[in-house]
């Protein structure tokens, strides 16, 4: 799937929580990817309503050193009565920037909507 472009814009309140989420789980690299945070925005969407984003960390920051690709966090995503929906994927940029935030489901519904943290667990939908 080709990204759509947007216009770069400031992390939302949901992807923000996310990702502070994520990122709160202590691995090499983690304090940098935290760091990038406040310049971090995005520059696409991974489709006509994709709650997948890529990620652009602006101005210099603190290089996380990490194997490009995923972050070693596992982040599943639960429905309310527990059922597992799938998970949230961080990808880095050459394991030093954030490049993307992913939402990996294995349902039959599209998510409309990034999961909320409810009592430090990711829970969809939200």
């Amino acid at each position: 799937m080709t990204p759509l472009s947007v216009e770069p814009r400031p992390l939302n309140v949901d992807e923000r929580a996310v990702l502070d989420h994520v990122l709160s789980v202590e691995f090499v690299g983690a304090s940098q990817l935290r760091s990038q945070l406040d310049r971090t925005e995005v520059t696409a969407v991974w489709g006509a309503g994709s709650v997948s984003v890529d990620l652009r960390v602006q101005g210099p920051c603190e290089h996380a050193a990490l194997p490009d690709g995923l972050v070693p966090v596992d982040a599943p995503v639960h429905d309310p009565s527990g059922v597992y929906v799938g998970a949230i994927l961080v990808w880095t940029n050459r394991g030093a920037t954030l490049a993307a935030l992913e939402f990996a489901w294995v349902t039959d519904e599209t998510p409309m909507s990034l999961p909320a943290v409810v009592d430090g667990q990711l829970r969809w939908p939200a």
